[in-house]
């Protein structure tokens, strides 16, 4: 039951709050657990909320999930900001910079907790206003993230600025996927995040599935309509308001109407067409085995019947709840790595070991959905399920973070044994960020619910039998809250019994594990970030992945597979595999350089190197051993220079960073402000092996936008479009898109997104070239080859030669010297030679084995 502050404990305590110190040693609780891979110490106790409990498994799941945010935390380019992926890599059908809107919604609720707003609201905006942002790809809860952000940091100037983008990205909804005569949205179960599941199966496409009104789908859009009508409201638009207003209930109306089955009790998607396999027909507007192969078969329930509580659509204590039976039942979703995304009986349940089935598997991005909804329904009222059921499914969910004893995630286990097998092939899934967990355990065990007014509302569902739990300094609303239950009262020496704090002071007790709503706990308190300077926004120069020119990254050295690009791609993490690393491994050098040209001044205050260090061997579970065998190192020591005005000049800083670096976190230096055109940073590789990086960042104050370096007068065969000349030809492209145009447009792309770039993919001959005409005889004396390397079907030449046209015969240049000498893949290849007179260069490439050939981008100079 509430336990409001009107009680006599509750009302001394307001009138004279307690002030304690920290609860949580935060330090300690970085150490205490052994999984790090990412070790940057200062980071998480700058940016996230602490927390243990007396259940191991949760407290080390909860430490892992803000860890994996961090490694797919991705800072785009200067004028997005930070966005995330969803993949451990950038798959070919994610959007810019690897992000996929299917799981934004999560990763939004997720990174609100965050000290700072600046990563989720970067995030908010990246879908709206980044070039090559695919908002609309998949289903997914964009506004109501949004909204969710605001409640925990409050922004109304950011907000409503982005209402705009919202209202338009709803409306764009309506125009390819809403019915107007039956007042639903339609979507697919592939584009609502499910593939090959029980009702596509009934359809010509197992994969993509049919249209269907989905009780999901719909959900989100509900949700979306609802914020954005607060977002409205708060924006002084009244009309836009209403209109949402009325938009939200008409969905609700509707999909009560249509989805819900009164006799199995639960919501179902709904077909729009007729749709026929193997036989047999589904008609349109018939819900799951109403129709079709198994029509009157009393299953097919899944996971997304409880996607309308997740956003509290459903009304408390309402005829629907009797829908949560099946959730804690073995023979409906219950399991001991579940729960199943359909209910055990079901006649099509199906687990495969490959990817990407929704047939019964357990799919974490279901089950955070499915905890998130039965936390809301059992904040809101009475349910047949309790308190102990949401802690179950918790427990299980944070057992199912595991390979091999090690905390990790992929996209989908078996329910009943927790195995990742066929869902986490190499450089696919691995360490995937497409759930939420942190949220949970915040808003769900803890009990912390974000409001829309001053009131601190406490509503816990963690356990009295339990001897503690402590959440320490979650953001909200300006503040820092701490919510704590010790039973004994030894454990914080707050007294036994829950206490809740802010800033530090006590504003709210019980005796037991009680709602607790604190009026006027939390006004909305003055930003306490520190401002920007000069209205100026700090920014990474160092970035590059949209392939521009500058900035520019050179090496001493450089080994096929660990392209430079890696490590200004705005993402780090610091495993062997999959490998988001340059590393000097191989080098005959005492030390190795990087060379990053900005191509115009810009003022750099702090540069930041994220150092490897393969000592403890492979950290991805199930790796191979010989992993362990990697010798890369911390430098011994580092050196940093900066171009001004042409003159290099040491950046002399006082830093045991330099002299002493360490690997698994960020060596960050600051330095004084200065206007530099270049950066060169040195390592003077240990006696132990030699050094790599998984990033580096070089920071400055900027206005937005920022605009980038053009490159270059004299290249030859820059051709951005829209020129007759020169141009690219080519004796095989693939079908992918990779045309020869790609290698002329002045962008260099390593990674396999943004697709930039030619390759002779699926060639049948072992040798293919890539030809630059000119328009009229040019002198050329040197090409520069940025050779693209996939790892798969596409891999660096075994070796390629250079070819000019003399009267109309191809003919070999002379005098040719090749910087590096063997083909490097992610890398520039100079090659010098002596200067022809030609209409037409070409490049002959001579396929590795089975693979075929590629490049980004090709420039042809003068000299």
């Amino acid at each position: 039951m509430l336990k409001l502050l009107a009680t006599a404990i509750a009302a001394a305590v307001a009138a004279a709050p307690i002030a304690f110190g920290e609860v949580l040693d935060k330090q300690q609780q970085l150490q205490q657990q052994t999984f790090w891979d990412n070790q940057d110490w200062r980071w998480y106790s700058k940016n996230i909320p602490f927390f243990e409990c007396s259940e191991a498994d949760i407290t080390t799941t909860y430490y892992y999930r803000w860890e994996l945010l961090t490694k797919h935390l991705t800072y785009g380019s200067p004028n997005s900001g930070y966005s995330f992926t969803e993949f451990i890599d950038r798959p070919f059908w994610s959007g810019a910079y690897g992000a996929i809107s299917c799981p934004a919604g999560h990763q939004l609720y997720e990174a609100r907790w965050l000290r700072s707003p600046r990563i989720a609201n970067d995030y908010s905006r990246y879908w709206h206003r980044t070039p090559g942002a695919q908002p609309r790809n998949y289903s997914t809860w964009l506004a109501d993230s949004a909204w969710a952000v605001h409640r925990v940091h409050p922004d109304p100037a950011f907000v409503t600025d982005l209402l705009a983008d919202l209202v338009q990205n709803f409306e764009r909804w309506e125009q390819r996927h809403f019915v107007e005569e039956v007042g639903l949205f339609w979507q697919t179960g592939h584009d609502d995040g499910m593939e090959f599941n029980i009702n596509s199966r009934q359809t010509q496409d197992i994969l993509r599935g049919a249209p269907s009104y989905r009780p999901s789908f719909n959900a989100y859009m509900w949700a979306d309509a609802v914020a954005i009508a607060r977002i409205a409201t708060l924006a002084g638009q009244p009309a836009v308001a209403a209109r949402f207003e009325g938009k939200a209930a008409a969905i609700k109306q509707r999909m009560i109407e249509l989805l819900w089955d009164d006799n199995r009790r639960f919501f179902f998607p709904v077909f729009r067409d007729d749709e026929e396999r193997d036989g047999h027909t589904v008609r349109a507007m018939t819900k799951t085995y109403e129709s079709g192969r198994f029509a009157g078969d009393p299953h097919g329930r899944e996971l997304i019947g409880y996607v309308p509580w997740q956003f509290n659509m459903i009304d408390a204590n309402s005829r629907f709840d009797v829908a949560w039976k099946k959730l804690m039942d073995r023979d409906g979703f219950y399991a001991d790595y579940g729960p199943s995304t359909v209910e055990r009986n079901d006649p099509m349940f199906l687990l495969k070991k490959s990817c990407c089935w929704w047939s019964g598997q357990s799919w974490p991005f279901a089950t955070s959905q499915t905890l998130k909804a039965l936390a809301n329904a059992l904040q809101a009222g009475e349910l047949d399920l309790s308190r102990e059921d949401y802690v179950d499914l918790l427990q299980i969910f944070a057992r199912s973070h595991r390979k091999n004893g090690r905390p990790y995630l992929a996209e989908a286990l078996h329910p009943d044994t927790g195995s990742f097998e066929g869902h986490d092939a190499y450089n696919h899934s691995e360490h995937y960020l497409h759930s939420s967990f942190c949220d949970l355990v915040i808003t769900g065990l803890a009990g912390l619910r974000p409001r829309d007014d001053d009131a601190l509302e406490v509503r816990p569902l963690a356990l009295e039998e339990w001897d503690y739990f402590a959440l320490d300094d979650a953001p909200y609303r300006g503040h820092l809250i701490s919510i704590v239950w010790d039973k004994t009262g030894d454990r914080y020496g707050l007294g036994p019994g829950l206490r809740v704090l802010v800033d530090g002071r006590q504003v709210g007790a019980a005796d037991g594990l009680e709602g607790l709503v604190i009026e006027g706990a939390v006004p909305l308190a003055a930003d306490k970030r520190a401002p920007e300077p000069n209205g100026l926004t700090p920014v990474n120069f160092a970035v590059n992945n949209d392939g521009h020119y500058y900035p520019r990254l050179e090496a001493s050295h450089v080994t096929t597979g660990f392209p430079l690009g890696k490590i200004i791609d705005g993402n780090y993490w610091y495993h062997r595999h999959p490998p988001n690393r340059w590393t000097c491994e191989g080098t005959n050098s005492a030390s190795d350089w990087l060379l990053l040209e900005f191509g115009k001044p810009r003022v750099i205050h702090t540069v930041k190197l994220y150092l490897l260090d393969d000592s403890s061997g492979e950290s991805h579970p199930g790796g191979a051993g010989a992993d362990a065998l990697s010798p890369i190192r911390p430098p011994e020591r580092v050196e940093l220079e900066s171009l001004v005005d042409g003159v290099w000049s040491p950046i002399v800083v006082d830093s045991e960073a330099l002299t002493a670096p360490a690997g698994h976190r960020p060596t960050e230096v600051r330095v004084e402000p200065h206007a530099a055109s270049a950066i060169r940073v040195t390592l003077h590789h240990s006696a132990d092996g030699p050094a790599g990086l998984t990033e580096l960042e070089v920071w400055g104050d900027a206005s937005l936008p920022v605009e980038t370096a053009p490159p270059p007068a004299g290249n030859l065969a820059y051709n951005p479009g829209g020129r007759e000349f020169p141009r690219a030809s080519a004796s095989h492209s693939d079908r992918f898109g990779g045309t020869p145009e790609n290698a002329l447009d002045g962008r260099i792309v390593f990674s396999p997104t943004p697709t930039n770039r030619w390759t002779s993919y699926e060639s049948g001959t072992p040798t293919d070239w890539l030809m630059v005409e000119f328009g009229e005889p040019t002198r050329v004396g040197r090409l520069e080859l940025y050779l693209y390397d996939d790892r798969g079907g596409v891999q660096t030449p075994r070796d390629y030669r250079i070819e000019f046209e003399q009267d109309g015969e191809w003919r070999p240049v002379t005098g040719v010297h090749r910087s590096p000498a063997d083909p490097t893949g992610g890398a520039r290849n100079t090659v010098r030679f002596d200067q022809v007179e030609t209409p037409s260069v070409r490049v002959v490439f001579t396929h590795q084995g089975d693979a075929r050939s590629g490049l980004t981008e090709l420039e042809a100079w003068a000299k």
